[in-house]
């Protein structure tokens, strides 16, 4: 029902989870009401201000009123319906049986080994599973020079990471390390991401749920297709920037001349980001000068060390140490958080996740500025270039 039925005294007939799916009138309801705020008056007596009207007792907070007086409504469009789901009843499914794997290990970390080789050995031998690892990790001595360990590396697919293409070969994922190492496997699919199991092993465990100790029972019910998932959006980043080049010409004998003139020509490049998206001053001591726009609005020019734009799982991180707040995981929304910055009106602000943000030096600004993508593919931003995030 939307917020305003939820106001009405006289509520029509609704189901409840307590009620097996079955019809409860209004009059039962306020019996029941009446008796939870008799208790509730015990321990306070601001209750009775709110005598006549009904807590809402959704997850998800009132539906968005559709209709407006008698003959106004909204137009329904298909595209921009968002349908939001209880976190708790977010299940995982299969359909076909899972037969792939893709192991990412910390790289260096020796405590490592034994979990990594522990894991393997049951995936292969155990579940018949194929694995998938990264040829850099089975370069590591520890691990190449294990006789015992050896057969089991026989088996395994490699690739390479900027090389090999493994999108649509993985089913799943797990994640041996921390935080870092989750975001390194979430930049390994631009498009599609399996779902991603990440066990805790490394210094920092915000998305890192799974306890090792208990691993064999756990991989078991995510190959049964028993487990909860968190679904967490990541930013689409598109980066244009101006490449001036020379005009070429030719004489009368089809000579290749240039008279100086230069033409521009755009290069674009996307990257998926699942946490946050860092633009600042780089190694120079001036303040960075940024615009930002909105739908093709400009909000604000961020004059300061540099500005972040998170989705809400990068809103624990950078983000949080900066002074924005954290957001859950299931709101839609995209989190913008200066950095330092000059003017001490400009504060963190969340925009609606369907917008687009565009970010661009100012005419004025003095020198460059640099952006990184999860801490990565890190990059110099000139006059004239521009990021598109959505």
């Amino acid at each position: 029902m939307d917020s305003g039925e939820e106001l009405l005294v006289e509520a029509a007939p609704y189901c409840c989870s307590s009620c097996d799916g079955g019809e409860v009138n209004a009059r039962s309801m306020a019996r029941r009401s009446h008796k939870r705020k008799t208790r509730s008056l015990s321990t306070s007596s601001a209750g009775s201000s709110t005598e006549h009207s009904r807590r809402n007792q959704s997850l998800h907070g009132p539906s968005p009123v559709t209709t407006f007086g008698p003959k106004a409504c909204m137009l329904q469009n298909p595209h921009t319906v968002m349908h939001i789901q209880d976190p708790a009843s977010q299940k995982l499914t299969w359909n076909k049986p899972p037969k792939s794997v893709l192991v990412i290990k910390k790289i260096r970390d020796a405590s490592l080994l034994q979990p990594f080789k522990e894991l393997c050995i049951f995936l292969t031998e155990v579940k018949d599973m194929i694995v998938y690892v990264e040829k850099k990790v089975l370069e590591d001595p520890a691990i190449s020079d294990d006789e015992n360990f050896g057969a089991i590396t026989e088996k395994f697919c490699t690739f390479r990471d900027d090389l090999d293409d493994i999108s649509n070969r993985v089913d799943f994922i797990i994640c041996l390390g921390g935080d870092g190492t989750l975001l390194y496997a979430s930049s390994l699919f631009q498009e599609s991401v399996p779902p991603v199991m990440a066990f805790h092993l490394g210094s920092l465990g915000f998305l890192t749920p799974f306890k090792f100790d208990t691993y064999q029972s756990q991989v078991d019910q995510v190959i049964e297709g028993n487990a909860a998932i968190v679904l967490r959006s990541r930013l689409k980043v598109r980066v244009l920037k101006e490449n001036w080049e020379k005009k070429a010409r030719l004489d009368e004998k089809g000579i290749i001349l240039t008279n100086g003139d230069t033409e521009s020509r755009w290069k674009s490049v996307q990257y998926q980001v699942l946490n946050e998206v860092v633009v600042d001053r780089g190694p120079s001591s001036y303040l960075s000068n940024v615009d930002l726009f909105l739908d093709g609005h400009l909000i604000t020019t961020v004059q300061g060390d540099g500005v972040i734009v998170s989705t809400p799982t990068g809103s624990t991180a950078y983000a949080v140490a900066a002074g924005a707040s954290m957001i859950h995981p299931n709101v839609p929304a995209i989190m913008i958080t200066p950095i330092c910055p000059h003017s001490l009106s400009f504060r963190p602000i969340v925009v609606p996740a369907g917008v687009e943000l565009k970010i661009m030096l100012s005419c004025d600004a003095r020198n460059t500025a640099w952006v990184s993508f999860d801490g990565r593919k890190r990059q110099e931003i000139c006059h004239g270039d521009r990021l598109t995030l959505s």
